[in-house]
């Protein structure tokens, strides 16, 4: 048995309309889940266990069900960064929420794009899901955007990681 604990308001996002999301991964994990106040059980086959956790776990931290429901397909994972570890006062935390997002989320759309994941920045974390190496480089992108980079330079990186991860053509 696995639990997880998520924000209370994310257990009707978990649960969804007539507890079909809930149900929904109950079937794609071949798991029963039990939601009690903010506190998630998972039980099944351990590897089954395992997935259902991550994906009521991504939920919890801010993705939309679809979104998390990529973690069922292989080598996806998820990678969350504590920003609340780093951040001085509410208003850092939300200076550097606010870099990861950027203007109307251009740089999180730009990091989506440029690396093939999803990202969501909620409460104080930043969380990735996707292919690992995908997810590396995302959390590189995210990490240098914490320690101060211009965005600028940093969609650099992302399109320089994105043409050495090109296959070249002979």
């Amino acid at each position: 048995m696995q639990y997880v604990k998520i924000p209370n308001e994310r257990i009707a996002v978990l649960v969804g309309k007539n507890g079909a999301t809930k149900e929904s991964i109950e079937k794609k994990t071949n798991t029963k889940i039990s939601v009690t106040d903010t506190s998630v059980s998972v039980v099944g086959a351990a590897i089954d266990e395992w997935v259902a956790k991550d994906v009521v776990l991504a939920i919890g931290r801010g993705f939309s069900p679809e979104n998390a429901l990529r973690l069922l397909k292989e080598n996806n994972t998820i990678e969350i960064l504590r920003i609340g570890d780093i951040a001085r006062s509410k208003n850092d935390l939300d200076r550097l929420k606010g870099r990861i997002i950027g203007e109307g989320g251009k740089t999180r759309k730009t990091i989506e794009e440029m690396t093939g994941c999803s990202v969501s920045v909620y409460g104080k974390t930043a969380a990735i899901i996707g292919l690992a190496d995908d997810v590396y480089t995302a959390k590189e992108a995210i990490v240098k955007l914490l320690d101060g980079a211009q965005h600028t330079s940093v969609y650099k990186f992302l399109e320089k990681k994105r043409v050495e991860g090109k296959p070249m053509i002979l």
